[in-house]
């Protein structure tokens, strides 16, 4: 989207938060280990500490209350660390909120640090907890959900913003994301910009490789979920600034603009398509599992300057490429 329509959106730096302001819930199957837990947190200056022995009850207490950080331990009966992890992220994304993840481990090695990650955790420590350590990785958790909250009122504002643009006919009415008509001007924008100022333009074509399926098999009314569904997951995955937009039925592109061609990153689409992927898109008949494929074109300002369209087709022929590959492929 171009800067001038979204000028007046302002993003306020995340608000820090005393202890007392903070609400955690510890989750563990040992009362003795919660107990623990807790009474280091008390002393720290945490008031609003709420204790569950299952992941269900954290779930149920969540229901109940936001929380601002949840310590959970990685190895627990009927759902473990790392389910929960899911389940709230997947609950996060429902709400337009974001809630930080500890996990408690004995496990060691790199693998377990990545496996978590993977799974939406923000960090993790070693049973049992120092209770210094303990307070200090409550108090970074708690500011980067304090970030990433204040990027999501951000991404609601921009939407509000989006949904003006209706006006002049340039969203998507299934998907709320731009449609052609935005992608051309927006591309035609950020390709000119790039060209004078040695900018880079990077444009992702983006397809769900099971969307016809789905079609077929549920209809119209689940694919347009879907669809919805997807581009709110893009909105939070990409920058607030970039440009997401749906082509046809089944076809989304992505604008991202770079000041400074060298801050482009191939491994920040990969992330995209592993996001798409990771966890499922919910329905009204459920949550189905969708991967996608990615065709990427990039600009680099210095080059000799290219059209939108030119643009546009070139992605096309590397999305057909990644799409006639294994599924959730990328062509770069």
């Amino acid at each position: 989207m171009t800067r001038s329509a979204f000028a007046d959106v302002k993003q306020e730096p995340a608000t820090p938060m005393s202890s007392s302001d903070l609400s955690i819930i510890i989750v563990d199957d040992l009362q003795f280990s919660r107990i623990v837990v807790k009474t280091a947190l008390k002393k720290a200056g945490y008031n609003d500490v709420r204790m569950a022995d299952s992941a269900i009850e954290a779930l149920r207490m969540l229901d109940e209350k936001p929380a601002d950080v949840v310590l959970a331990d990685w190895m627990m009966p009927e759902m473990d660390g790392l389910e929960l992890a899911d389940q709230i992220r997947l609950r996060d994304e429902e709400n337009g909120a974001y809630t930080a993840i500890i996990l408690f481990t004995a496990n060691e090695g790199t693998e377990y640090l990545v496996k978590a990650f993977d799974h939406g955790v923000d960090d993790y420590l070693r049973k049992p907890p120092i209770p210094d350590e303990l307070a200090a990785r409550v108090n970074a958790a708690a500011r980067i959900a304090a970030m990433q909250n204040d990027l999501l009122e951000t991404s609601r504002q921009m939407e509000s913003k989006i949904r003006r643009l209706e006006e002049v006919a340039l969203i998507d009415p299934v998907s709320g994301a731009g449609n052609q008509r935005l992608l051309s001007q927006e591309l035609r924008a950020h390709l000119l910009e790039a060209s004078s100022r040695k900018g880079g333009v990077c444009l992702a074509m983006l397809e769900l490789d099971q969307l016809k399926n789905i079609s077929q098999e549920h209809g119209a009314e689940i694919e347009h979920e879907i669809l919805l569904s997807l581009h709110r997951r893009l909105r939070r995955t990409v920058r607030p600034t970039d440009t997401i937009t749906r082509l046809d039925d089944n076809i989304f592109a992505i604008i991202m603009h770079h000041t400074n061609p060298e801050y482009y990153r191939e491994d920040s689409l990969q992330r995209i398509v592993t996001g798409i992927s990771q966890r499922p898109l919910k329905t009204s008949i459920g949550n189905l599992e969708v991967t996608a494929s990615m065709g990427v074109q990039y600009y680099n300002g210095e080059d000799s300057m290219i059209s939108a369209r030119e643009m546009v087709a070139l992605a096309q022929d590397k999305l057909s490429m990644a799409s006639a590959s294994a599924d959730g492929s990328i062509e770069f």
